[in-house]
C-alpha cells in the first residue's frame, strides 16, 4: 500500500512540475511577444508625425547640426501602407547616399532657432536666415526667408530632432537655400519623398 501510495504521489508531483513549467514557458513568450509590440509602436510613434512625439518651443531653441538622414511619414496609416519600418530604413539608406554625393555633413549643414522667432541656418555650406513660426501641438514649422516660406515638419529621434520636408520643399531647401548643383542627386532625393504617400525626408539633427 505504501509503495503504490508514494508511487501516485510522484506522478502528481510529476505532473504538477510539467503544468508549471508549462506556464513558465507560456509567460515567457507574452513577454516576448509584449516586447516586439512594444518595439514596433515605439518605431512608429517615432516615425509619425501627425500625432508623434514633438518639442514645445523650448525644446526647439538651440543650435542643432546635421547628423544623418531623417525619414517619417505623415500618419501611422500612411506608414502601414508603404511597408512600414522598412520602408522607412530603405528610404533613410537613399538619402545617406545622395546626401554624401552632394556633400553634406555636419560641418556644413545646421540650424539654429532663437526665442525670439528668428533662425539661421546653412544647407550645403550656404548660409540663409529669416523667422520661423512653430506649432508644438503637431511639430508644423515655417521656415521664412526674404524670398519664399519652407514649410516642414519636426519630430524627435532617438538622438536629437528629425527636421523634415515633402518633396516640393525639400527641393527648394536643397536647391534655392543650399545652392546644390548636383541636379541628378536633387531629383533623387525628391522622388524619394514621392516614393510613398505622406513621406517626408529630410535631417536628422543633433546638438
Amino acid at each position: 500500500m505504501k509503495k503504490i501510495t508514494l508511487t501516485l504521489l510522484a506522478a502528481m508531483t510529476l505532473m504538477l512540475s510539467s503544468c508549471f513549467t508549462t506556464g513558465l514557458g507560456t509567460t515567457s513568450t507574452n513577454n516576448s511577444n509584449s516586447n516586439v509590440w512594444g518595439n514596433v509602436l515605439g518605431a512608429v510613434l517615432g516615425q509619425v508625425l501627425m500625432g508623434g512625439m514633438t518639442y514645445d518651443q523650448s525644446g526647439l531653441l538651440g543650435s542643432w547640426s546635421y547628423n544623418a538622414p531623417s525619414a517619417a511619414f505623415t500618419t501611422s496609416q500612411a506608414l502601414t501602407k508603404a511597408g512600414g519600418s522598412a520602408t522607412i530604413s530603405n528610404i533613410a539608406t537613399s538619402l545617406a547616399s545622395n546626401y554624401s554625393s552632394i556633400g553634406i555633413n555636419r560641418n556644413n549643414t545646421s540650424f539654429s532657432f532663437l526665442a525670439d522667432n528668428k533662425f539661421s541656418a546653412k544647407v550645403n555650406g550656404i548660409p540663409f536666415s529669416g523667422t520661423y513660426e512653430y506649432n508644438p501641438q503637431n511639430g508644423e514649422i515655417s521656415l521664412k526667408t526674404a524670398t519664399e516660406t519652407i514649410k516642414g515638419n519636426v519630430t524627435k529621434t532617438e538622438k536629437g530632432m528629425g527636421l523634415m520636408f515633402d518633396s516640393k520643399q525639400m527641393t527648394n531647401i536643397l536647391q534655392k537655400e543650399g545652392k546644390v548643383s548636383d541636379t541628378a542627386a536633387v531629383q533623387a532625393v525628391s522622388k524619394l519623398a514621392k516614393s510613398a504617400d505622406g513621406a517626408r525626408v529630410g535631417f536628422e539633427l543633433t546638438k
